[in-house]
């Protein structure tokens, strides 16, 4: 979803059209090479038997069909003059004599976007006539993600995937909340008082994990949902209720997105935090970082740390270790998009310390425990790739991904991380 992100936010700046195509599912399984074997199951010959049945077309089911079935269409693509990207694999890039055509493959749906309609339309054409594809006009639904324009804004939204979890799980008349978790939300004590676990483990696992899939678009439940998916194999009736509680949160707007509005710069910016000693059990931290492409978010990640951190500033170094590394990535890909961006890139931190440790070489009493990894940092502050900024708390985006905050704070943050909802007349 990073590439799906981060071509949009291109083509919104480009003023780039974006087009779908679905390749017909017989020749997704049917037009794969002819040079092919199968071998026979053992003991369906004898050990001297040396025939063996030649394969004409890939077979549906077979574990080898998806591998052959992405050679052939990258074979066809590199002979049209795409090249493969080295950050993702699914994504063709085509630069020859001023004209630029991106494509992202996703098994049988494809999606285009370019400054040449002409050139679409011929890779459009030789497409079909290799695989037989249906040309679905202007990108309006993909992946279960709704595609909606709006003036000079395009928003991604799972809508119609949102009320069907809510109908799912019979929270479609529910009473709607203004937050999905309590601010700062402990969940020890209650567990405490009450260790029943749950019976219906799979149904538990069932939600969370359709929720993972709906935090794609929606980067305010990230949190939440990266804590529950914790407990995936033990829940108690605790989590089963901060579940419903997100659900509740859920109703109050299913149709909120992500935006992308043109901006005049596409220059990366990100957002770095940690809360120390998060999850009582182990005493590890919690990672959360955003990085937006101009105005546009098109990365984050909430995730728990690894490793139990000393202090806090150890921690804070450790989510700036995590946001530099897909700084860096992303700027690899944009480059391969033929889009610069300035250096060095600033990462906002709201920890002097951590900070200071970024900058510091001769800091070592705190840092001698450190993994050489996380020393890279330091490296590319040095090199001029990265500028860390001290932030303040309250202007931490990246608090949004590391704890529950306020009604206030949380409908703040949504409105500054471009996240709308189409669907009411007062957005």
């Amino acid at each position: 979803m990073v590439t799906v992100r981060s071509i949009i936010a291109v083509a919104v700046y480009f003023d780039w059209p974006l087009f779908q195509l679905d390749v017909d599912n017989a020749f997704l399984h049917g037009t794969i090479s002819e040079d092919v074997y199968m071998k026979l199951p053992p003991g369906y010959y004898s050990k001297n038997e040396t025939k063996v049945c030649k394969l004409v077309k890939s077979l549906y089911g077979l574990k080898q069909a998806p591998r052959k079935w992405n050679e052939r269409l990258t074979t066809v693509l590199l002979d049209l003059g795409f090249v493969q990207s080295k950050c993702d694999h699914s994504l063709f890039i085509y630069l020859k004599d001023g004209i630029t055509v991106y494509l992202l493959v996703y098994v049988d749906d494809i999606v285009v976007t370019g400054n040449s309609v002409d050139k679409i339309s011929e890779v459009k054409h030789i497409l079909n006539e290799t695989f037989k594809i249906k040309d679905l006009g202007v990108l309006k639904y993909f992946l279960g993600i709704e595609v909606l324009y709006d003036k000079n804004a395009i928003c991604l939204s799972q809508r119609k995937y949102c009320l069907e979890l809510l109908s799912e799980f019979g929270y479609l008349g529910c009473k709607p909340i203004n937050t999905p978790i309590e601010q700062s939300y402990l969940v020890s004590s209650k567990l405490d008082k009450d260790q029943k676990l749950l019976t219906n483990i799979s149904g538990f696992q069932k939600l969370i994990g359709k929720l993972i899939y709906l935090s794609l678009t929606r980067p305010d439940i990230s949190y939440t949902v990266q804590f529950l998916s914790q407990f995936m194999h033990k829940p108690n009736e605790v989590h089963l209720q901060m579940a419903f509680r997100l659900l509740r949160y859920l109703k109050q707007s299913p149709g909120k997105g992500l935006s992308f509005k043109k901006s005049d710069n596409l220059n990366l910016l990100g957002y770095a935090d940690s809360d120390w000693g998060k999850c009582l059990s182990t005493r590890k931290s919690v990672t959360g970082f955003c990085i937006f492409l101009g105005n546009c978010l098109v990365s984050w990640k909430s995730k728990k740390q690894g490793t139990v951190s000393r202090s806090s500033a150890e921690a804070e170094y450790r989510a700036m270790c995590a946001a530099t590394c897909e700084l860096i990535w992303l700027r690899n890909l944009l480059f391969e998009l033929n889009v610069k961006c300035n250096l060095p890139m600033f990462l906002n931190c709201d920890s002097q310390a951590a900070i200071s440790i970024a900058a510091n070489p001769v800091f070592h009493e705190r840092t001698k425990h450190f993994e050489l990894d996380l020393h890279f940092l330091r490296e590319k502050v040095a090199n001029g790739v990265i500028s860390t900024v001290k932030v303040d708390s309250e202007s931490q985006l990246a608090d949004f991904f590391t704890k529950g905050l306020g009604i206030a704070q949380h409908e703040e943050f949504c409105k500054k991380l471009l996240l709308v909802d189409l669907f009411k007349p007062n957005e």
